[in-house]
């Protein structure tokens, strides 16, 4: 009956391998070389081991005497171990090495000394060698389903992050040359035509386009871009020519840091990772040894103390199905797969994760802090109205726009862009940035401030407040109060709606730290549903505030850290998850994450949340699957029970079954 079993299983195997060649392998993508290779091996395999089913033991005794004795025997014997060999010479390699280097246990040592010991045991009984082929082909058989399961894992990943570009075009002498990228140099020119790559980070100088960035930020919709905008690499421009002056070299602009992220994400183990490669060190050896100990001990029991036969044969036999058994390839192969594959699903979306750890640790979040601009604002300030001005107000907006020239901070850019002419740089001298309170120059020889009221209070001036909401920019013009500018921030389209999908998705409680005045802080979060808001911090007291936060929660509980700027780098760093928005926050601040968001959008905070959740969900699965069924067949191994078909079922149909389960972290798209 298991013969039948066995011979009906490996027909579906040839067929199936017949299928996988057929329609898998005819996309030049489908199967790596190595995976063609071995999935011939299995096919030729499992057809030789399906014919050999058809000559019984009988018929090949039959030749016994007619050359020598024993002459069938051994050519049965030759048959199938040379069916062995092509399934697992590969094996036997490995567990060779793992012995030479001094690493014997692994699964490759496991399923060498199982198989050939049941080879051994079937040569001395004269025996079926089906079982310990077979058990090495459903064994290969999975191995291949992990391995083309991990490839198509990583081409999923290659593919939504194929931005690496292979060229740049310079323009010399009329003509494009394409060269390496890592030759352009800062502040180069290099022609960006349609249908290509933007290769290194610059601004257009000429020319504008559609740009598709859906392989940065998971974004369908294209973006227009014009002359003078800055241009980030792995965009492509679908409609026009673009000349771009580069601003960073290759190896810093953003498709390289992007691929840097994703391609070293998989060296930060999580502690599941890190849980199941100690448990392997020491799982291995613990069963080999109990294999020894089932083999050998009974026997002796038997002999010295019970006065029966020893039956060595039933018991090598049980330590062999008990190695097979034993083999943690469902463990080793399935959780290490099911972060990659998570990793990959969020990349899809436009969520870079920098290790498995911090997928983790996203799943237990339940503190999400906020910067404000920039993160739920749009950081696009605008000038709203100038109050209370002791001269025309234009020359009020002019000194206020030359102080704040030097400045690259948004509220300086809104000034610049509300002045709207042309800034001559050389009026101004003695620039001084006052971190948190503003700037002081000279324009034209004469003393300027702009800032907040507590730069007012430094300069002992007092200032008139304003009954507007936003940021109150108080201009002093030759050490006196000269007026005041009123800017204002715009909300992203989604952060309201962020901060209620977050609560919905059980984050406990949502904070706002912002350097703003407490006014224009508490209605902008009084407006998105933020709990609590903190104002006027300075980066040092963002850094306090959540090191107090942090000492505040359950002990369990992460906290997450969302925010753009170079000054939130710190912050960034201390919290237990740093997560920065790709497109328009620092380098610093990208640098320091453990999550980057690609297109600013808040709302990702919840994908990203749902998306570790899951992944973590599927990794608890496979563990308490795979060691449930491993410890129930090994117990029915040990006491005879089981035999060497359950042992396939529990070594290669849980690791294919954990592989598949892991396999469904790369589908976020509905979460």
């Amino acid at each position: 009956m298991q013969e039948l079993i066995i011979t009906i299983l490996l027909s579906a195997v040839v067929l199936a391998a017949a299928v996988l060649l057929l329609f898998v392998g005819r996309r030049q993508n489908g199967m790596t070389k190595k995976q063609r290779i071995m999935m011939t091996r299995i096919l030729i395999a499992a057809t030789v081991l399906l014919c050999l089913q058809f000559f019984s033991a009988e018929m090949f005794d039959r030749l016994d005497g007619y050359t020598f004795p024993s002459a069938g025997r051994l050519l049965r014997f030759v048959c199938y171990f040379a069916d062995y060999l092509v399934i697992g010479y590969d094996i036997l390699k490995k567990a060779a090495k793992g012995i030479r280097n001094r690493r014997v246990f692994d699964e490759n040592f496991l399923m060498a000394v199982a198989t050939v010991g049941a080879l051994a045991l079937a040569i001395y009984e004269n025996g079926e060698y089906l079982e310990a082929i077979a058990v090495m082909l459903f064994y290969q058989i999975g191995e291949w389903f992990q391995g083309y399961a991990v490839g198509k894992s990583r081409r999923n990943i290659s593919d939504l992050m194929d931005i690496r570009p292979d060229y740049a075009n310079v323009e010399r002498d009329g003509k494009l040359e394409q060269v390496d990228p890592d030759e352009v140099e800062v502040g180069s020119v290099i022609v960006v035509q349609p249908g290509e790559k933007v290769p290194i980070d610059g601004i257009i100088v000429e020319g504008a386009s559609s740009l598709n960035t859906s392989a940065l930020t998971g974004e369908s919709l294209p973006r227009e871009a014009k002359t003078g905008d800055e241009i980030i690499s792995g965009c492509i421009s679908m409609t026009g020519v673009l000349k771009v002056r580069t601003t960073k070299e290759f190896g810093e602009s953003t498709v390289s840091r992007i691929l840097d992220l994703v391609e070293n994400a998989s060296s930060r183990k999580s502690r599941s990772e890190n849980f199941i490669s100690k448990f392997a060190r020491v799982y291995t050896p613990a069963v080999c040894y109990s294999a020894l100990a089932l083999a050998v001990l009974p026997p002796v029991v038997r002999m010295a103390f019970l006065g029966l036969a020893a039956e060595w044969g039933v018991w090598i036999y049980r330590a062999l199905t008990f190695l097979v058994i034993s083999c943690p390839c469902a463990l080793v192969i399935s959780i290490p797969l099911s972060f990659f594959a998570g990793i990959g699903g969020a990349s899809q979306e436009g969520i870079l994760v920098k290790g498995s750890n911090y997928l983790e640790s996203l799943s237990q979040t339940k503190y999400v802090v906020f910067d404000k601009t920039g993160t739920l604002t749009q950081g696009v300030f605008e000038v709203n109205g100038i109050h209370h001005a002791a001269m025309d107000q234009e020359k009020l907006l002019e000194y206020a726009a030359l102080a704040e020239s030097a400045s690259s901070h948004p509220i300086s850019k809104s000034l610049q862009r509300a002045y709207g002419k042309a800034l001559d740089r050389s009026r101004v001298t003695d620039i001084q940035e006052i971190s948190g309170n503003g700037v002081t120059a000279k324009v034209d020889g004469i003393p300027v401030a702009a800032g907040n009221d507590k730069l007012m209070r430094h300069l002992d001036l007092s200032c008139r407040d304003c009954h507007q909401t936003g940021t109150i920019i108080h201009v002093a013009v030759d050490g006196a109060y000269a007026g005041h500018i009123v800017i204002s921030d715009v909300v992203k389209p989604h952060a309201k709606e962020a901060v209620a999908a977050l609560k919905k998705a059980g984050v406990e409680k949502t904070i706002m730290l912002t350097g703003d005045a407490g006014k224009v802080a508490k209605q902008v979060a009084a407006f998105l549903g933020i709990d609590e808001v903190y104002s006027e911090l300075l980066p040092a007291d963002k850094v306090a505030k959540v090191e107090e936060l942090l000492r505040r929660k359950p002990e369990k509980a992460k906290l997450a850290f969302v925010g753009d700027g170079i000054n939130d780098a710190p912050v960034l760093s201390r919290a237990d998850i740093g997560i920065a928005m790709g497109a328009m926050g620092s380098d610093a601040a990208i640098e320091a994450a453990d999550l980057v968001l690609m297109d600013d959008d808040p709302l990702k905070i919840k994908k990203a949340i749902r998306i570790s959740r899951k992944c973590m969900g599927i990794v608890y699965q496979n563990i308490v699957f795979a060691l449930a069924v491993k410890f129930a067949c090994l117990a029915l191994g040990a006491v005879g029970i089981a035999n060497m078909y359950l042992a396939i079922f529990a070594d290669v149909g849980v690791m294919v079954l954990a592989v598949l389960n892991a396999i469904r972290c790369l589908f976020v798209k509905k979460l």
